[in-house]
This record gives C-alpha cells, structure tokens and sequence, in this order.
C-alpha cells in the first residue's frame, strides 16, 4: 500500500522529488596526525576562521583525531588535512585515494613536508626536500620566506585575486602543467644543498605552490603552505581565496550526497 502511495505521488508530482533542498555537506578536519593548529581554537595560527568560511557557505562543519578509515570518509563529502605532524599510514592512504575516486574532494596544506609525502606521491605531487626562498615579491616582516605570487591561473580558486601572500611554503611538482593554480615568481629558489645561501648547486625558477589534480569522480587541492588560512593570516586575499575555496568545493560535495 505504502509502495503504491509513493508511486501515485510521483505521477502525481513529478517535480516534487526535486524540488527539495539537498542535505547540506559534510566537510572533516583531521586533527588525528598531531595537528597543532586546530579548528576548536581561537590562537592567531589555528583554523578557527577558516572554519567559520565554510560553515558559512552552507557546511556541516567537524573534526575528527581518529585514524582515517573508508568507513569514517564515507560519511563525507570533503576532506581537510593542514599541518599534520604525523604520517599517514598505507590504509589511510588507501582509504584517501578510494574516498576521492568515488567522488570525494581532498585539501592538503603544509607545514612541514614529510608527514604528507606519502599521501601525495599516491596522487602524484611530488614535494620539495626544502622550502622555497624568493628575490621578488617579499612580504613584511623581512625574509626570503615570507612572500606574495601573482602568477595566478584561471581558476574558481584564484577569482577575483590579484595576488596571494606565503609564510614559508615547498615546491610543489606534478606532472600535468593545466593542475598548476599559482607559481612562485622566475627568481624563487629552492636551497638544494642546505648550505643556507644562494649558490650553483640551487634550483632556481618558478615553482608550483598551489595545484589540483582529478583521481576518479573525485578531485584534490593542495597548498604548499599551511599558513595561507591560519587566523593571523586570513585576511584580504587570502580570506577570498578561502571563500572561492569554499564555493567551488561546495559545487562539487552533492555528488556524494
């Protein structure tokens, strides 16, 4: 009888079953790889901003510190991995690489390189062994470290962005040129030999520091700094970029809906 009601009401309103609002997404931080900069804190370097951007596009917004499992993603539609500390285990990458096949979205920003290593080289980025100085484009306080890109794709990331500053970011490398988002300037090096100067035995050119990449149904954003979003630095153009971030990965979360 109840079958026969719900075909009725179909033929019925055939628009109905549109018409509704879909549920609204579920977005994860991971908190469980030693994290020290967090959503539930309010300090000028935790993601409690950030945080509050996505709630604000329409999020269901939460955080987890248990060890990611298909099981734990699939009740997600994105994934937020900044600053771990820890590793990631082959089954949590396993599990990260299933979750984005199926239609999941990831977002990988870094403080240091070597806990995420494994997990990009599963999507193949490959990340610097140091980070990336710049003769161009310094930001205050004075540094080779701290400094701003202007080499911005077209993108929903860089909409309306004119230029994005970095607080200590790697090189990033991967191997399709279109998934580059934003590239340091032609001056920027890499100190290849840690001798902690400018010299023959560099890398000196532009490096990638913002890419993307498709893995399935699902898609990727990593950010070679983690900076970018924490509070003290969420302002002006890196407050649009996170808005345009949270936009464009809310377009693509029904598809796990």
């Amino acid at each position: 009888m109840l079958q026969t009601l719900i075909i009725l009401l179909a033929i019925l309103f055939p628009h109905a079953a549109f018409s509704a609002k879909p549920a609204a997404p579920v977005l994860l931080f991971d908190e469980g790889h030693k994290q020290h900069f967090l959503i539930e804190q309010n300090k000028a370097l935790d993601l409690s901003n950030l945080a509050a951007i996505f709630k604000g596009q329409g999020f269901i917004v939460k955080s987890s510190d248990k060890p990611l499992t298909t099981e734990l993603l699939s009740r997600i539609s994105t994934l937020i991995i900044s600053g771990p500390f820890q590793p990631y285990s082959r089954m949590e990458i396993a599990a990260i690489k299933n979750f984005i096949n199926k239609g999941g979205q990831l977002v990988v920003m870094l403080h240091i390189a070597s806990p995420t290593a494994g997990l990009l080289t599963a999507l193949g980025v490959a990340v610097s062994s140091n980070i990336v100085h710049e003769r161009t484009n310094l930001l205050e306080p004075p540094g080779t470290t701290n400094f701003y890109l202007t080499d911005l794709a077209p993108h929903p990331l860089t909409k309306g962005l004119s230029r994005i500053n970095l607080y200590g970011a790697w090189a990033l490398n991967t191997r399709l040129a279109a998934n580059v988002i934003a590239r340091t300037s032609q001056k920027a090096w890499v100190d290849l030999n840690h001798d902690q100067k400018l010299d023959a035995g560099d890398a000196v050119q532009a490096f990638s520091e913002i890419v993307t990449g498709q893995l399935g149904h699902g898609h990727f954003i990593i950010f070679a700094d983690d900076a970018i979003f924490q509070n003290r630095f969420l302002t002006g153009n890196n407050r649009t970029l996170a808005l345009n971030m949270a936009k464009w990965l809310k377009q693509g979360s029904y598809y796990q809906l």
